[in-house]
């Protein structure tokens, strides 16, 4: 075991990188068991974050999975919605969004981070949910809604399982986040 895991319970997770005042958190779903054994965001090599992440120009120097607790340095995090981990997303419950939904909000609170971007629908609708108790039926992009005084961004999953998009198209809304981010009064 890494001692950059986090045990809870009797599984292993990401630990969370966060700090006060962060431009941008990013927060997916929850962590693949590959992520969670090596102990880095997005480490499975079939995951598109990464390549579509530098194709964006997010940061004017190239990353990799583990590097990145290094990006806190750039203004920039990571969470999950649920950090238990699983093979595929459909492997959570409505219990895991109930009990990791509003530890999410709070972490969202207490570090204040400008924008909040959520890796996909799904995890958005969750958070909505059971962090807020609101039932909507968002879109990708920038939304109008606030988590107290971040605004928040929804980028379609990079996950290898969401096909739908391909890495160019995955690299246009992490471009699409970059500008939103400029855009953002500081």
């Amino acid at each position: 075991m890494s001692d950059h895991n986090t045990l809870v319970c009797d599984w292993i997770t990401l630990p969370d990188h966060l700090k006060e005042g962060l431009d941008l958190v990013f927060v997916g779903l929850n962590p693949s068991l590959y992520s969670a054994e090596v102990g880095h965001y997005f480490a499975n090599p079939r995951n598109r974050f990464w390549p579509a992440f530098n194709l964006s120009k997010l940061v004017e120097r190239h990353v990799t999975a583990d590097e990145d607790a290094t990006l806190l340095d750039d203004g920039i995090g990571f969470t999950d919605v649920v950090k238990r981990p699983t093979p595929m997303g459909s492997g959570l419950r409505a219990a895991d969004f109930r009990k990791w939904a509003p530890v999410l909000k709070d972490k969202i609170l207490q570090n204040a981070p400008k924008l909040v971007c959520f890796h996909g629908l799904i995890a958005y609708k969750a958070y909505l949910q059971y962090g807020e108790g609101v039932k909507e039926k968002p879109e990708l992009g920038l939304q109008g809604r606030m988590i107290c005084s971040s605004s928040v961004f929804v980028v379609p999953n990079p996950s290898p399982a969401n096909a739908k998009y391909s890495l160019n198209d995955l690299a246009e809304w992490y471009g699409r986040l970059r500008e939103a981010k400029k855009s953002d009064p500081d």
